[in-house]
């Protein structure tokens, strides 16, 4: 559920920042889109580094966010941030595609929660059982 809460997190950072094409000294420095990178494996895990019956860690983790140093250049002379040549560099950022990403974790963190609810429901009624 982490992974997928950061996911999310990065995602809406992303589409916040869209059109944001300067640094806070208001040079034309564009923001960086932020991707998360998960892994197999949750060592530590709050269940105990529980281990599937072949020995790997189950679940999933960050296993980085990383930063997207690419760019879009528009031709813009009348723009005060315009280099020599006129160009203006932008956020190399697709909304439509990070609203997608940002729907599919959505969705994966709400299968998690049900998940894990219908696990608590279980367990509570395993305890019911026994008393």
């Amino acid at each position: 559920m982490i992974a997928q809460r950061t996911r999310l997190e990065a995602y809406t950072s992303n589409i916040a920042n869209a059109a944001t094409f300067t640094d806070a000294l208001g040079r034309n420095i564009p923001y960086a889109r932020r991707e998360v990178f998960v892994s197999a494996g949750a060592p530590g895990s709050r269940f105990g580094g529980r281990e599937s019956g072949g020995g790997d860690r189950l679940g999933v983790r960050v296993a980085a966010i990383g930063r997207d140093s690419t760019h879009q250049v528009r031709h813009e002379p009348s723009n005060p941030l315009a280099d020599e040549a006129g160009y203006v560099k932008y956020p190399n950022i697709n909304p439509v595609f990070e609203q997608m990403n940002a729907y599919d974790a959505m969705r994966a963190y709400e299968a998690n929660l049900a998940a894990a609810e219908a696990s608590k429901a279980m367990m509570a009624q395993a305890l019911r059982l026994i008393a």
